[in-house]
């Protein structure tokens, strides 16, 4: 279980993405994207987090990163951009509490330096393998108690500089529930969602379609799915340009009464739910999302989707995807107010970048708060 954030928001204290903190101004430049990433998360972290920021920070040049996590792999990426783009990239330690995030950030420190951690990790203590890590490990090869808090500093650092105005946005390929608890403590859930939705896009033979919850709640109510649909009709609306999205159920079958406890309970109160902009179509199959064609947007457990998203990408990358493209290996965290994408632990240095890039792309667009915004209004089932 992940152990709450120390130093967490207050609620008088969170702010909608893009929006100022005290004594700021909400883009220091126009077009400035101010991304906060996490180098502790991910299989192969920091390293293919190093390489990943690198990659980002040299595509986009009105991109500004914040690095949280060890001194050295924030170097690594210094070392490697020409000189005029450090100014750039500033770094800091994964701190223990608020007021070390706001000294490390808002201290005298020149561009790309970094502070020294103020709480160090402990002795090392016996725990449980990390849960994004590789199975089959020995008692000895696992994470420490000390190690693991220290790995999870690195996502909560992030989202609290998003919180505070620091940065604009987050992206982590860290462990997926402190990505998603950081983020619901730190930036504070938009009301009536009870469970944020992590949404990935997906290629098929008619064009993108969204997919949610991938993760992040892995046994929902039909209420819980019901918002998802929400959420996830207004990202396709607003994000992805659909003009009237058509909502989807997964389950095993087009029947009426196939399917699980949930999947036939749902059906009545997705029917019964006002989307905003878009209108449900019924349940659809694994296939569909495939072929694309019923649906522009497929709701369903995190359980199923995450397993339904690492096999179809796995396909995708070994046979090529039906469409013309294979969108970013990352998802947006829907629910919370703020910006934080999520990156697969197991991302290589180019699902890092193009998960950074997605990031900025969504706060240029201000597409937290216009989807907060148009789920707000009145809409008719």
């Amino acid at each position: 279980m992940t152990r709450p954030i120390t130093g967490r928001v207050a609620p008088e204290q969170r702010r909608a993405s893009g929006a100022p903190a005290p004594g700021q101004s909400a883009v220091p430049e126009p077009g400035t994207a101010r991304i906060a990433v996490d180098l502790l998360g991910g299989d192969q972290a920091p390293a293919v987090v190093v390489d990943g920021a690198l990659r980002a920070c040299q595509a986009d040049p009105a991109l500004q990163l914040l690095l949280v996590g060890p001194v050295e792999a924030a170097g690594e990426v210094l070392a490697a951009l020409a000189p005029a783009d450090r100014a750039r990239v500033r770094s800091i330690t994964a701190p223990a509490d608020r007021a070390d995030l706001a000294r490390a950030t808002l201290g005298p420190a020149t561009p790309g330096r970094a502070i020294p951690d103020p709480t160090p990790p402990g002795p090392a203590s016996p725990s449980r393998a990390d849960e994004t890590g590789a199975g089959g490990q020995s008692a000895a090869d696992r994470p420490t108690r000390a190690a693991d808090s220290w790995v999870e500093s690195g996502v909560r650092a992030a989202v609290l500089a998003v919180a505070q105005g620091h940065a604009d946005a987050a992206v982590s390929a860290g462990n997926t529930g402190a990505t998603v608890t950081s983020a619901a403590l730190g930036l504070g859930r938009w009301p009536e969602v009870r469970r944020p939705a992590l949404a990935a896009v997906l290629p098929s033979a008619a064009g993108r379609i969204i997919l949610l919850d991938v993760g992040s709640s892995v046994d929902p109510d039909e209420q819980t799915l019901a918002m998802h649909a929400r959420l996830g009709a207004a990202y396709a609306r607003l994000v992805h340009d659909v003009a009237e999205p058509r909502i989807g159920l997964l389950t095993i079958g087009t029947e009426r009464g196939k399917g699980d406890r949930l999947r036939r309970a749902a059906p009545a109160v997705l029917a019964g739910t006002a989307l905003p902009a878009g209108r449900y179509v019924g349940l659809v199959e694994g296939n569909d999302v495939v072929s694309g064609g019923p649906a522009d947007v497929v709701v369903t457990d995190g359980f199923t989707g995450n397993v339904l998203l690492k096999g179809l990408e796995t396909a995708y990358a070994l046979t090529g995807p039906p469409g013309p493209d294979l969108p970013p290996r990352a998802a947006v965290l829907l629910g919370v107010s703020g910006t934080v994408v999520v990156c697969h632990g197991s991302a290589s240095g180019t699902d890092l970048a193009a998960g950074i890039a997605l990031a900025a792309d969504l706060h240029r667009r201000s597409a937290v708060t216009a989807i907060g915004t148009l789920l707000t209004r009145e809409v008719t089932p």
